[in-house]
């Protein structure tokens, strides 16, 4: 199975089956009893629940009808002006079939429409508005013409708590016979960062490789693990240069790994508070400090090798100078 066929199987079917967005979903419930529903912005970061709280709105206010009369469309492939005029403009004019009075047209990824689509888009929105609805789905509400975001009733999604994704992974790895660990688990939040569409993706990848550990997570995803990461950090806090440069060059080599992923990576570790890099909070602030910048130099077009080395180099001062090791 695929993994988009994953995220589809196990994607919440109605509104009470969706975490982390009470609010929201209590909101579209108001509107689903009075079968009253406005223009919508569903906005918010990928992975959130967006395409699924659209998806159960539907299901709830049509039943099971609800295919007869949604049009659903990811506006990043037919972004043009002449989807909207044509496509758009003919389903919205047309009458629903059964008790609601209007259809309801999904664009998703609208904040990839392009500025005529839009414009053409917000006319449209006021002139079949006794027969159609708009769901707008955007990961960037800025991208969304001000006229188009007066006429929404705008719903900001939240990234999902640990917790949630947490049990949601139980329960897929439950269904579909995976063995997981918790450090597996605790990798994926990790990678995820509360985008649950990413964690069942990486989930799978990862299943395909035996049992999901911390390991086996970081291999599918190309990246390395904080202990590797860690490691090399605490050889240039102890003055061991070379040694800590010979691990730099495992990881740009072996791994494949581009330097602005490495720093990001090292950013990763210094912020985390749970990580065991025990490091005075002096010494974190200068390390982030020093971070930041050698990232900027990268971006800019520097040697990434020889900014890296820099860094260790950097990082084995402040250690003799917090005395560290």
């Amino acid at each position: 199975m695929s993994e988009a066929l994953w995220v589809e199987k196990y994607r919440p079917k109605v509104l009470e089956e969706m975490v982390n967005q009470e609010e929201i979903v209590s909101r579209l419930k108001q509107f689903v009893k009075a079968k009253a529903v406005p223009h919508l912005l569903f906005a918010g970061p990928p992975g959130t629940g967006k395409t699924t709280a659209a998806l159960a709105l539907a299901r709830e206010l049509y039943g099971e009808r609800w295919r007869e009369n949604v049009l659903e469309l990811n506006a990043s492939d037919e972004r043009g002006i002449q989807t909207i005029r044509l496509r758009v403009k003919d389903y919205a004019r047309t009458m629903a079939l059964g008790d609601v009075p209007y259809k309801l047209i999904i664009l998703d990824e609208a904040d990839n429409m392009t500025s005529d689509a839009q414009q053409a888009l917000r006319r449209i929105m006021e002139l079949y508005s006794r027969t159609a609805r708009f769901c707008l789905i955007a990961n960037y509400v800025s991208k969304i013409i001000e006229p188009i975001q007066s006429r929404c009733a705008i719903f900001r999604f939240q990234p999902l708590e640990k917790d949630d994704i947490i049990e949601r992974l139980k329960f897929i790895a439950e269904k579909e016979g995976v063995s997981v660990t918790e450090d597996g688990l605790e990798a994926i939040w990790e990678v995820s960062r509360g985008d649950l569409r990413k964690a069942i993706n990486t989930l799978q990848a990862a299943s395909a490789l035996g049992t999901v550990d911390s390991r086996a997570v970081y291999r599918v995803v190309g990246r390395v693990t904080p202990e590797e990461i860690r490691e090399m950090l605490l050889l240039a806090l102890r003055g061991e240069f070379i040694k800590a440069r010979e691990c730099l060059r495992d990881l740009l080599i072996s791994y494949g790994l581009s330097g602005v992923d490495i720093i990001r990576m090292i950013h990763s570790e210094i912020m985390n508070p749970r990580t065991k890099l025990e490091i005075p909070d002096e010494a974190r602030v200068e390390l982030a400090d020093i971070a930041g910048e050698i990232n900027f130099r990268m971006v800019e077009g520097a040697d990434e090798e020889i900014q890296l080395s820099a860094f260790l180099a950097k990082i084995a001062l402040l250690g003799r100078k917090y005395r560290i090791g």
